[in-house]
């Protein structure tokens, strides 16, 4: 069944008309304490173009090159810098490695039965196996039975990216290890102790500032931008200082940084593979090092029938089995995007949790950095319909406990229940012991259908990303010695009724994975008699057109890099669920922060803009989770700054909301667009839950109107908003088909109506930027990534008037194009990364932001979304 049309972008499928899914509707259906660490490995990182090494994997993890799109002063692009050695988060101690397995999740139990071998298919234990291919010592490992070579398809998956051999300096051991001893024999004792002293303190030095990198490249990547290369002639300003003479001291091996870590939350199996990929591709290509990790909050057993629709009439119901064989297909992709081999053996045990009960835990042997964690509790086995034992449930309070359902052939062997908090215990113990640098969830808030008032998305999603909500907000309060993390939520079911982000090749990727999670060949290559994936999802692998799309649910804006009256910037995103600033005092010159603003339940995305005084606002949205389930509420607030120039902000004032509670509508609001106009009023704008634009105005005395309705229908995404020469504001907002825009008519007056621009269908999301006289538009043509841009300007009748669409080719990609001085920034599909860019490139050359997994430049625009594996 195809999507319906607009003004219902959000609209679920019928769940008889589209594929058959697992979830389908109708189907049966105090404090915690420290417990050891058990995170994985730090890895070697890389020097990345001036900054001490690798930022965490993210929303988009990569090797990042940052560079300045601020504007200086009123409608001046400046000429872009390189922001190098930006401070950020701490990196975690040593202990955090590889701890106990047993005492992962819990408080120091004993080893328990539970956490008997287990080999999947009753294969000999990897235990005897080639000790470099063992994972943490204690873990037995899954090894298929039958391993036929995975057969040839017209869609290919690469494996791994192979990681770049390491520079010297990163692959440096310890100083006092490497010492040559003849050298030092012949060396003057007190000249010795001199250069050693200098030594540790260049080592202190050098920590202090991997220490403050991390977190800034968290954030970044966890708001989804990238700022690239605009100019060959820049390349000096971002390299490494260079290395003090031997005559100064001695040359101090680089520190390994922290490569980051991330986690994921997610309701079902299959729900990261069709919503966070690519992205999910991307870290698991990032190389060794690269932590990932993912949740499974339910079993997904559905009603235990593992047949597509022509095998169900025969099949017998056996849930169960049919969670083993949706693990073992999720085994298989992820060993697939992380090895090039779906057979690649797992290790698999039980952990005692936080929360009481028990949870599976699989390392893969050959990337002992990639581990899934199997939480197994119910299912509602329905999009919509209220059932008691359910997520739904558990977090409303209709249920006191929610019951496991235990895969066959699972470690985990005895059952429990988890209460609400068990649950939000057993999460924060997970983020305790894996200590994220970002974490993807899946989106709390999507809203309701206009009509039908049915959920757009599956009950479980949006309600396991609440509870999500609620470990983050509990693992902020109560463990502090951890590194910063960011926070990306994405788009479900919804994505089937959006334009396509993805290129061709990117989307063929996608479905690969599918296929191998869906078992489309039936070759028994894991050798369980349960199956070896989801064959309800083999007869439609590319599901409602979800492996064409991704879509982050929050902080895809661009505004969160604003410049002073001083030429200085600011960069602001969330970290620890509080608004984060760093500031550079003028267009060249070190960075200083994480500073965090006071203030916490912020959600990602940031928007800035500076006042006519020169001081900056920030605007974003605040979640309060309340006591009662029905005290949940998503407010949009602002700060301002103190004084130009001040890193301190007054307090987060609240501009309420346009819904009226939670179970309206679930409290469904985009991030805000604001813009000053040229009377120096702000103004804040947002999608509502029904696809509208709904504003509030700030008066000439400082105080503000209450929330107006703008119309327009159909509405996605963040709007976004910008104000041209004149001093008048636009603001633009997409729909699946156009995109719709207001204009004020002069300054200070009110905005004028939603007018059709007469623009082709556009990927989410929108960018505008104030160029020209006019507002300059960039967004992409769907199903390609590639940019386009057009400029919008008012018309005599104060309507606004869009004209000069341009296609700009440029990277495949997807997310937020932004633009500055002689660059779009962004990144690229491809796991690669580009050198400098020609020196001719002009502003008009398109590099967009996409899976910032690899930054590529704007001489780059025409290359492959994937590159040769040599690249």
């Amino acid at each position: 069944m195809q999507p319906p049309a607009p003004p219902y972008p959000y609209a679920v499928p019928d769940r008889e008309g589209a594929r058959p899914h697992p979830e389908a509707d109708g189907a049966p259906g105090g404090l915690p304490g420290q417990a050891p660490a058990w995170v994985p490995g730090q890895g070697p990182g890389r020097e990345v173009d001036g900054l001490p090494g690798e930022c965490a994997p993210g929303v988009g993890e990569s090797d990042v090159r940052f560079l300045d799109a601020a504007r200086v002063g009123p409608g001046r692009p400046q000429v872009v810098s390189g922001i190098t050695g930006i401070p950020g988060q701490g990196v975690p101690s040593p202990e955090h490695g590889y701890g106990d397995p047993d005492d992962a999740f819990g408080s120091g139990a004993a080893p328990h039965a539970d956490d008997a071998a287990t080999d999947g298919g009753g294969s000999a234990s990897a235990e005897a196996a080639d000790p470099a291919t063992a994972g943490p010592p204690g873990i037995p490992v899954q090894r298929p039975g039958n391993r036929p070579a995975d057969r040839q398809r017209s869609r290919t998956v690469p494996g791994p990216r192979q990681p770049a051999t390491p520079a010297a300096a990163d692959t440096a051991p310890d100083a006092a290890a490497t010492a040559d001893p003849a050298a030092a024999a012949t060396a003057d004792t007190h000249a010795e102790a001199h250069a050693e002293a200098q030594a540790h303190a260049a080592a202190r030095r050098l920590a202090r500032r991997v220490v403050k990198t991390v977190g800034f490249c968290a954030a970044v990547t966890a708001g989804t931008m990238l700022l690239l290369r605009g100019n060959e002639a820049l390349t000096g300003l971002a390299t490494a200082p260079a290395a003090p003479s031997a005559a100064k001291a001695p040359a101090i091996p680089a520190a390994a940084p922290d490569p980051g870590r991330v986690v994921q939350i997610v309701a079902h199996p299959d729900d990261d593979l069709y919503f966070m990929n690519p992205e999910l591709r991307h870290s698991l290509s990032a190389g060794t090092g690269h932590s990932v990790t993912s949740v499974y909050l339910t079993s997904g057993e559905a009603d235990g029938v593992n047949a597509g629709a022509a095998g169900r009439a025969s099949a017998r119901p056996d849930k169960r089995a049919y969670a083993e064989a949706r693990q073992n297909g999720i085994r298989a992709a992820y060993a697939k995007m992380a090895t090039g081999d779906r057979t690649s053996a797992w290790k698999r045990t039980s952990v005692p949790t936080r929360g009481g009960g028990r949870a599976e835990v699989d390392v893969l042997v050959a990337r002992p950095e990639v581990h899934l964690v199997w939480l197994q509790l119910r299912e509602a086995g329905t999009v919509h319909a209220e059932v008691p034992d359910s997520l739904r449930g558990l977090w409303d309070g209709k249920a006191p406990r929610l019951e496991s359902v235990l895969a066959s052939g699972s470690p985990v062997t005895e059952p429990y229940a988890y209460s609400r908090d068990d649950l939000v215990r057993t999460l924060v113990g997970i983020l305790d012991h894996y200590r994220p640098t970002t974490v993807r969830a899946q989106d709390p808030t999507p809203g309701r259908t206009p009509g039908t008032g049915r959920f757009t998305d599956h009950q479980d999603h949006f309600y396991g990303a609440r509870f999500a909500q609620a470990a983050l907000a509990a693992y902020a309060a109560q463990v502090k010695d951890r590194p910063h993390f960011a926070v990306q939520n994405y788009l479900g079911y919804s994505n089937g009724s959006l334009p396509g982000t993805l290129d061709p090749q990117t989307s063929a990727d996608k479905l690969d994975i599918m296929d191998v999670y869906a078992w489309v060949d039936r070759e028994n290559h894991c050798g369980s008699s349960a199956g070896c994936g989801d064959l309800k999802v083999a007869d439609h692998p590319a599901g409602n057109n979800w492996t064409s799309n991704i879509n982050h649910a929050r902080g895809s804006g661009t505004s969160w890099l604003t410049s002073d009256r001083r030429h200085g910037l600011w960069a602001f995103q969330v970290l620890d669920g509080q608004v984060a600033l760093w500031h550079r005092a003028g267009p060249i010159g070190p960075w200083s922060g994480p500073h965090l603003l006071p203030g916490t339940g912020m959600d990602p995305g940031v928007s800035t803009v500076t006042l006519p005084d020169g001081r900056i606002a920030a605007f974003a949205t605040r979640t309060t989770l309340g006591e009662q389930p029905a005290d949940y509420r998503r407010e949009v607030v602002y700060a301002v700054q103190s004084a130009p120039g001040a890193k301190e902000f007054g307090p987060w004032q609240s501009l309420g909301t346009p819904e009226a509670s939670d179970a309206d509508r679930t409290s469904d609001i985009s991030a805000p667009a604001v813009s000053a106009d040229g009377t120096g009023r702000l103004a804040a704008y947002v999608r509502d839950g029904g696809h509208t634009l709904r504003g509030r105005q700030q008066r000439a005395d400082g105080t503000w109107g209450p929330w107006e309705a703008h119309g327009g229908a159909g509405l996605l995404g963040t709007p976004v908003a910008a104000t041209d020469a004149a001093g008048r504001r636009m603001v633009f907002a997409a729909t699946a088909a156009s995109v719709t825009a207001w204009a004020q008519p002069a300054p200070g007056a009110p905005l004028g109506p939603a007018t059709p621009t007469g623009l082709p269908q556009t990927a989410l999301p929108l960018t505008a930027d104030a160029r020209e006289g006019g507002v300059r538009l960039w967004l992409r043509k769907p199903g390609s990534g590639d940019v386009r841009t057009a400029l919008a300007t008012t018309a005599p009748d104060g309507t606004p008037a869009v004209r000069g669409l341009t296609d700009l080719g440029g990277l495949q990609g997807f997310g937020a194009v932004a633009a500055g001085g002689h660059v779009l920034p962004g990144a690229t599909t491809g796991p690669t990364r580009a050198g400098p860019s020609d020196p001719a490139t002009t502003a008009s050359s398109a590099a967009a932001r996409t899976r910032p997994s690899s930054p590529a430049t704007a001489a780059s625009a025409t290359r492959p979304a994937r590159p040769p594996a040599t690249t």
